[in-house]
């Protein structure tokens, strides 16, 4: 809710950029109170050439960022607050979303690939066939080989854009996630921009080396990545430079966080062993395991999961990822027409108040954790001449609290430990039924709150703490104590596993759904060597064949 009062007695304010996969926001805090007092959405587009392809326009969506920042000032000075007492900008992002622009002009060379993207599915296949492979990988940088982190659709530009491949040789070429796309951008572009990103996103590449805190130069070789197109590593607290143009010119960009690790951030969860749930395009379920990596036996991620200073240790997390949430609503919307703005999801599921024995499993990017299956698709079963759009609708909130289950599951086993309650932020906990239905499906209380916009709050709070800023104080004693709303279960624990295990049951039926493409099937075509190392790995294979038969044949 926006400050409804003019005039008040503000302490200095924080701005934050929270540049999601659906939508760009610019939001003000009050350093003193965490008080939201204004904000500004733009929605992003997503575009679609190819089935499993999914792009966006780097430049609308640093475009969307100043009119956001633009149009917040404008509301902030329509309530009387100086916008001068902005005293610093942090950065929240959508991760693993690659682009790769040309740092004399400042132009992309292509399309932001976005992290549910699925071109690469075939060369991740055939790479975690290689000798090094998955547990090379997943020991480096606690990610499994996978097409949802940014080292394949690196690898993919790198191989099938000429533009990109001619501004590599001419060094003209820089590589980020939008993080680093945007604190390049805003703070000069062309001119002198900062080409940088924080230890949250690094670690998300599939490059970066969780535990020396650096880009690894073996993964760097095994995907053929040049180094010199990479960003410099830095903290998620420190300032990266001042804002170049536009209503808050000289004001320093000071925090920088994965949305995920700033929702964890703005849900103060600083304690081994708190959790938070995000519920936004995908599901993320974070939960804090202090300043040491703990790797998963249950398909979690090991993730860094922030740094709030340079000098300040850095503190991990496991991660639970479920691709699609939110966007199973836009999806509803978009291509079915069964609602005509997310928010009549509530009411159509409302009026059935049961899916009626209707399960959809929406894997349109494959299943993420615990499952890691690219060839999963989405399915719907159960139905009946019965089944109607309410009953689908209702499905669609219950299977956006059955994925939660099942990495919450994931996650009590790893730790070894049990939740007692689960802290959820984001924008579909605005949802009553869907918390509702989360409660009833976890068995547990589900605690949301008040001021759901943790992961721009996050960001916030990391700018405001940065030397050089000091406006925000991290002290458990300084932090605003939280209002929460809770929702506890209604339906008995039988019921709710009966629900849960036919669920799983129609998860099964998704998966292997699409063949993933082997060797064999491209063997000879013109992708054998889309990738050097896959290349290589072909070429020796071959080698060793030849050579074993020739051996064979001469004894």
């Amino acid at each position: 809710m926006e400050a409804p009062k003019k005039n008040a007695v503000l302490g200095p304010l924080v701005g934050a950029v929270d540049q999601g996969t659906s939508s760009t926001r610019f939001l003000v805090f009050n350093s003193k109170t965490a008080e939201l007092l204004s904000h500004h959405q733009v929605e992003i587009k997503q575009e679609f050439p190819k089935e499993g392809w999914v792009e966006q326009d780097p430049k609308e969506i640093l475009q969307s960022v100043y009119e956001c920042i633009e149009k917040t000032c404008e509301k902030l000075e329509e309530l009387n607050i100086d916008i001068s007492n902005i005293k610093a900008i942090g950065i929240s992002n959508q991760r693993e979303t690659t682009v790769i622009w040309d740092k004399n002009t400042g132009e992309p060379l292509y399309n932001a690939i976005v992290w549910l993207d699925l071109r690469t599915q075939s060369t991740v296949a055939n790479l975690g066939g290689t000798i090094l492979g998955n547990n090379f990988i997943k020991s480096k940088t606690g990610l499994p080989l996978s097409t949802y982190f940014s080292a394949v659709k690196l690898r993919w530009l790198l191989d099938n854009v000429e533009k990109v491949q001619k501004a590599v040789e001419e060094d003209r070429a820089l590589f980020g996630t939008i993080d680093s796309w945007l604190i390049w951008s805003l703070t000069g572009g062309p001119k002198g921009g900062v080409h940088c990103t924080d230890v949250t996103n690094a670690s998300r590449t599939m490059l970066f080396n969780i535990h020396s805190l650096q880009w690894d130069q073996e993964l760097c070789q095994f995907f053929d990545i040049p180094e010199k197109i990479l960003p410099s590593v830095r903290s998620c607290s420190e300032i990266y430079g001042l804002m170049k143009s536009g209503a808050l010119e000289g004001v320093p960009i000071s925090g920088c966080l994965g949305d995920q690790s700033a929702a964890l951030v703005g849900q103060m969860c600083f304690q081994d062993g708190q959790a938070k749930n995000t519920y936004g395009t995908g599901c993320f379920l974070l939960c804090n395991t202090g300043r040491k990596c703990v790797f998963s036996d249950h398909g979690l991620l090991t993730t860094v999961a922030y740094q709030l200073g340079r000098d300040k240790p850095v503190y991990y997390a496991l991660e639970g990822s479920v691709a699609i949430a939110g966007a199973v609503v836009r999806w509803l919307r978009d291509n079915l027409g069964i609602i005509t703005t997310s928010d009549e999801i509530e009411k159509l599921a409302k009026q059935v108040g049961t899916s009626y024995g209707c399960y959809f499993v929406p894997a349109f990017s494959g299943l993420y954790a615990p499952y890691w299956d690219p060839s999963a698709r989405g399915i719907i079963c159960g139905l009946t001449q019965f089944t109607n759009k309410c009953h689908i609708a209702f499905a669609a909130l219950e299977a956006v609290c059955f994925q939660t289950r099942e990495i919450l599951d994931a996650m009590n086993r790893d730790c070894g430990f049990s939740l007692r309650h689960l802290q959820v932020d984001g924008g579909m906990t605005n949802n009553k039924i869907l918390m509702q239905l989360q409660a009833d499906i976890l068995y547990i209380p589900v605690v949301k709150p008040s001021m759901p916009e943790t992961t721009a709050l996050g960001a916030a709070m990391a700018a405001g703490a940065a030397e050089g800023v000091n406006v925000w104080s991290l002290e458990p004693k300084d932090l605003s104590a939280v209002t929460v709303e809770r929702f506890e279960p209604q339906i008995n624990a039988e019921e709710s596993e009966i629900r849960f295990s036919t669920w799983k049951k129609a998860v099964r039926k998704s998966m292997g759904w699409v063949k993933t493409p082997s060797l064999a099937d491209i063997f000879g075509g013109p992708s054998i060597f889309s990738s050097l190392p896959l290349g290589f790995f072909v070429m020796g294979s071959m080698l060793m064949l030849i050579g074993g038969r020739y051996i064979s044949g001469n004894q």
